[in-house]
């Protein structure tokens, strides 16, 4: 486990990968139908603390494994065994979810063992798999051995989470400290003494992935609503826009995260690559947190929720707006900023602002969530029409191409 070649050719997710990922798909799918239920309750302290934590918890796991993985995926019986133990970490966060949501619920102490627990058992395979890389390779040995201590800094500080029996907020505080001292394992390792060897076109293959699978999450979503309104008004009119509007969301967004061939990007500019591959937090935390807020407003068709047409159009509206802002706040970081952005950007705010608006003037919620999915599906048309010839000329100018 010495390092993989960066400039590798054709380097592709492996099957472990894909398999790895499947893991995810539960952890997603469970903390979306706990927020969805706690939002439609008008319990928005528990919805977003809970799900913000234990989103946090499953995508920093994510994470991690990738850009190791990235560098030093030897693919041995080693690396497989130790991938099993924290695929099984994962499934263990999952397991603890419904646990976060039902003690916040109930304004108790966080019940957040058997989270904490699967995120101990995840983190202590990360370690094994630092140690190894120390022990075996000399030129990355700093580095394995920084991210491997401040990994085990950190288990101490999740360990005393554990044990202590804290209020929630007392309980936020230290798991934010914790989160810190996570992220500054990874600062410190790539700055400090060269790096790890990950691969560009791999690491940004892995996160699309990722956010393909988040971007599930909608679909999910889209079936729950087109459910609850055929079975309260049968099949109609309104039933087909409202499908082809969820659905047509959800695929907005996926042509969003493509615009831009961020592997070659990344390639050309590797030090960028710590801003672009942690705030991804907030792409993947949001993108599936956009199918929680169609899962809101089937409920909501369903005569299941205790909060306004205005606040069921808002959850979804909110997490839409983070992931289109904030990937058009990536395409200029990754690339020269364009001022098109600025106006993509008011363009979709004013659809977001706007369909949360006719909701709370008592518009049908169907027309108020049609108005909201528009945001997405504009800025794709219109960077089709004008962003497209004017990024081709800064990404031919790094060697890289619009790709399809």
């Amino acid at each position: 486990m010495t390092g993989r070649d960066p400039h590798e050719e054709g380097r592709a997710a492996t099957s472990l990968e894909l398999f790895y990922d499947l893991v995810f798909v539960v952890a997603f799918s469970t903390a979306g139908t706990q927020v969805a239920h706690q939002l439609a309750e008008g319990h928005y302290q528990v919805a977003i603390f809970g799900y913000l934590l234990c989103t946090f918890a499953a995508i920093w796991a994510w994470i991690n494994f990738a850009w190791f993985a990235s560098a030093f995926d030897t693919d041995d019986w080693f690396f497989r065994v130790v991938t099993l133990v924290q695929m099984v970490g994962v499934a263990i966060i999952a397991l603890g979810i419904p646990p976060i949501f039902e003690s916040l619920g109930h304004h108790e102490h966080v019940d957040n063992r058997v989270l904490v627990i699967g995120y101990i058992v995840m983190r202590v395979g990360m370690v094994a798999q630092w140690l190894r890389v120390a022990v075996q390779s000399e030129q990355h040995r700093r580095c394995a051995l920084i991210y491997a201590g401040m990994t085990l800094v950190a288990q101490i500080g999740w360990v005393g989470v554990l044990i202590a029996d804290m209020r929630p907020l007392a309980t936020m505080f230290a798991m934010i400290g914790c989160i810190l001292v996570e992220l500054l394992g990874p600062y410190l390792g790539e700055r400090t003494s060269g790096g790890t060897p990950w691969h560009p076109h791999h690491i940004a293959e892995r996160y699309s992935l990722l956010t393909i699978i988040t971007l599930g999450e909608g679909v999910v979503g889209t079936v729950a609503v087109l459910g609850a309104l055929i079975e309260t008004e049968g099949w109609s009119v309104e039933t087909a826009v409202l499908g082809l509007a969820a659905m047509g969301v959800t695929f907005a967004m996926w042509w969003m995260y493509f615009i831009v061939p961020v592997g070659d990007v990344l390639h050309a500019h590797r030090e960028k690559s710590f801003v672009w591959g942690y705030g991804h937090i907030f792409i993947f935390t949001a993108a599936a947190a956009v199918g929680a807020g169609l899962h809101v407003a089937a409920l909501y068709i369903e005569h299941e929720t205790h909060i306004g047409p205005g606040a069921v159009v808002a959850t979804l509206a909110v997490p839409l707006g983070i992931y289109c802002l904030g990937l058009l706040a990536f395409y200029d970081y990754l690339l020269p900023f364009d001022p098109l952005s600025v106006i993509l950007a008011l363009g979709a705010v004013a659809f977001l602002v706007v369909g949360v608006w006719l909701a709370a003037a008592g518009v049908s919620v169907v027309i108020a969530v049609v108005v909201t999915t528009l945001a997405p599906v504009m800025i794709v048309v219109v960077d089709e029409v004008m962003g497209v010839p004017r990024r081709a000329e800064v990404l031919a100018s790094m060697g890289a191409e619009i790709g399809r």
